[in-house]
């Protein structure tokens, strides 16, 4: 399958900037007016679990640049390089230094979800390890990620991908769903055949 697509670099179709500069550990507000995205927060798979995001309030004047629906966050640390969209966050809410938050450029013919898919494929992913930094934890860093090279097809293609992407996990949700039926059932198959201690034959043996 062939796409006419324009090469560029992520920097010219999204403006990326780290995530809110905590000095210390996230500290939990129960009544707090902000939520905090961390890694346990986020997964490829599950994009931004909102209801696991703590609440707290934020020290400084300065406003950030609060996470809005159609927003990226890129995981820079850890063992896997990915990114999702973030989707529309129930309140203001921000992201810890471990992600980069990307925005896409008004005037880009980009799709946020096109972006994101294509960071996570095998391209990029080559990429990003290839110019990874770090002994006991690998990282992206800033100018690396800018300079990432994508190929971008028609905002109609790109829809199209994306779709044929969330259909191919839904299918794997489906797909693991059965597995762990059926798994399930020879479990519950191997406790209806196993021999009781007090069995008759357990007991001639002694």
């Amino acid at each position: 399958m062939a796409f006419d697509a324009i090469n560029v670099v992520l920097a010219e179709v999204a403006s990326l900037q780290a995530g809110y500069p905590f000095r210390t550990t996230v500290e939990e507000v129960v009544n707090g007016d902000v939520l905090v995205v961390q890694m346990k927060d986020v997964g490829p798979e599950i994009g931004v679990d909102w209801a696991s995001a703590v609440r707290t309030r934020l020290a400084g004047r300065k406003q950030p640049d609060w996470i809005q629906d159609g927003d990226i966050l890129f995981a820079a640390k850890g063992a896997r390089f990915y990114a999702v969209c973030a989707g529309a966050p129930p309140s203001h809410a921000v992201c810890v230094p471990a992600f980069f938050h990307l925005r896409v450029h008004a005037a880009a013919q980009v799709d946020p979800h096109f972006l994101a898919w294509q960071i996570n494929q095998s391209p990029c992913q080559r990429q990003l390890l290839q110019a990874a930094e770090g002994s006991s934890q690998l990282s992206i860093r800033r100018p690396v990620l800018e300079q990432l090279a994508l190929s971008i097809p028609a905002v109609a293609e790109q829809r199209r991908i994306v779709a044929l992407a969330e259909l191919a996990q839904r299918e794997r949700r489906t797909l693991q769903r059965l597995i762990t039926n059926r798994e399930q059932q020879l479990q519950a198959i191997a406790e209806d055949l196993s021999v009781p201690a007090t069995h008759p034959r357990m007991q001639d043996q002694k």
